[in-house]
């Protein structure tokens, strides 16, 4: 696997979960929402887990590069910041649409998969990559709708875009799932198409069913269907990390060490 980093098994760092994530046993790495730090100011639990050698990853959620203006120099100072501070092995970010001019989409929103799209979105990873001191990976997102006018699956867009930039990939399996049963979109057709061997980790989370619309709302268990994409996806390359989410409503300690167990299951399955 071409200069991807060995993580293991991790847990979004929260602050109402600070110490929880601290003496969860089997803890190999964190995840840490950038726009929730201040690189001068670190946590004190951030700063406890990387004196015991945990790697922190700096997820950006605001940077927007499948917007057609170039990203924020702001925005990208402040990821490089927390990436020096945090020491991180690299930055993730999603491929979304998040902004136009001054105006927030207030959601990760997907981008139009067209030729067009992709010769802007490539330039504005570039220019993320050159700001940036560690290497950058892309997360796809759970799709509020599809834009009429795309040209290209998912898979192919981001395996262009990974082809062009040599950006990586953070492979959301509970997206694909939230993608397959609210769009009907096959998570399997979606691995197999991936260039999972730009796989830098992996994101698995819980939700909600409303109405027959799956919610991807980092509340709940992972569900099953999760985890078998997971396999899935095991069952074709070996992850170098992969990372619960979990963003509210939070269950006890021995509940989220038991989630951190059925990922090692599910990747253990193959």
């Amino acid at each position: 696997m071409s200069g991807s980093v060995s993580l293991g098994v991790g847990i979004g760092w929260r602050p109402e979960i600070d110490l929880t994530v601290e003496r969860l046993p089997g803890v190999d790495f964190v995840e840490v929402v950038a726009e929730n730090v201040h690189p001068d100011r670190l946590p004190e639990s951030l700063r406890v887990l990387r004196s015991r050698g945990v790697p922190v990853i700096p997820h950006g959620v605001g940077l927007g590069v499948g917007g057609a203006e170039p990203p924020d120099p702001a925005r990208l100072a402040h990821l490089a910041a927390c990436a020096r501070a945090l020491d991180a092995p690299l930055v993730s970010e999603h491929l979304a649409f998040v902004r136009a001019g001054d105006m927030e989409a207030g959601h990760l929103l997907p981008v139009p998969r067209t030729r067009a799209a992709l010769s802007v979105i490539a330039e504005n990873v570039r220019r993320a990559q050159e700001a940036l001191p560690v290497p950058l990976a892309l997360e796809n997102v759970a799709a509020l709708f599809g834009w009429p006018e795309d040209e290209m699956t998912e898979a192919r867009f981001l395996g262009e875009l990974v082809e062009m930039t040599g950006v990586k990939l953070l492979v959301d399996v509970a997206n694909l799932y939230t993608n397959q049963v609210n769009l009907g979109l096959s998570a399997t057709a979606a691995l197999d198409g991936l260039p999972l061997s730009e796989l830098a980790y992996v994101h698995v989370a819980g939700g909600h069913s409303l109405h027959g619309v799956w919610h991807d709302t980092h509340t709940a268990h992972v569900p099953d269907a999760v985890l078998d994409i997971l396999s899935e996806l095991c069952a074709r390359v070996d992850p170098p990390g992969v990372l619960l989410e979990w963003d509210d409503d939070y269950p006890s300690d021995a509940e989220l060490g038991a989630e951190l167990g059925r990922v090692r299951g599910a990747m253990a399955r193959v």
